[in-house]
């Protein structure tokens, strides 16, 4: 391949990953996962190794409502720009990451819902959400019948890289997510597709959760 073909294939991927996250940006906007300008996308681009990736997130402190030229940027293994740009990274892009370099994940999704805020706290002192014998465990990817899974529950600190670590000891490797409390999930995929439908697939465990713990409360 000429370096003009590798370059020509490296901006159809980042045109790609840009399609891709303003598809799911507008989609979990309107669904109201975005409150407050919270949240925040990747698609990785390109080659993958543990020392050396590159991904497509979004931009700091944009109003996911909307749709703009200045909605993502590229961004390298470190979270650094990749390219010459005034757009600043996620503040939390240094999760992002830390579990692209351990899973090397195509895609990394985090939102932020009421649900899976509370179930974090309420289930806090376990450190995780434990969920049994629920269908849309299949979502995720495990397929065994009644199935049992504990969703790991890390601390949310203001400092973000004292997160990476917690994130790094939660990581199971047959779960592709990590809830941090009272904040959001983390869910991640092989791809933009496969992300969206571990996110989606967490968050209807989280309200079936936090719903079934209100029934069984009612009851005693």
């Amino acid at each position: 391949m000429s370096d003009f073909q590798e370059h020509l294939a490296k901006l159809e991927d980042k045109q790609r990953a840009y399609a891709e996250l303003a598809e799911v940006k507008e989609l979990f906007a309107s669904r109201g996962w975005f409150a407050g300008t919270s949240g925040n996308l990747s698609v990785r681009v390109g080659d993958f190794n543990p020392g050396s990736f590159q991904f497509a997130v979004t931009a700091s402190g944009k109003d996911k409502s909307k749709r703009t030229a200045e909605d993502f940027l590229l961004v390298d293994q470190n979270g650094k720009p990749s390219e010459p740009t005034a757009l600043k990274p996620s503040a939390e892009t240094l999760i992002h990451c830390e579990i692209y370099r351990l899973t090397g994940a195509g895609a990394i999704f985090h939102i932020h819902s009421v649900f899976s805020n509370v179930v974090s706290e309420w289930f806090w002192e376990r450190r995780s959400v434990p969920v049994a014998g629920v269908e849309l465990i299949k979502g995720l990817g495990i397929w065994e019948e009644e199935a049992q899974i504990e969703i790991p529950i890390v601390p949310n600190y203001a400092d973000i890289p004292r997160i990476v670590p917690e994130i790094t000891d939660a990581l199971q490797p047959r779960l592709p997510g990590v809830l941090l409390r009272k904040h959001g999930i983390y869910a991640w995929g092989k791809d933009a597709f496969e992300a969206k439908r571990h996110l989606e697939s967490f968050e209807f465990l989280f309200e079936y959760v936090y719903r079934w713990e209100l029934l069984q409360g009612s009851r005693r």
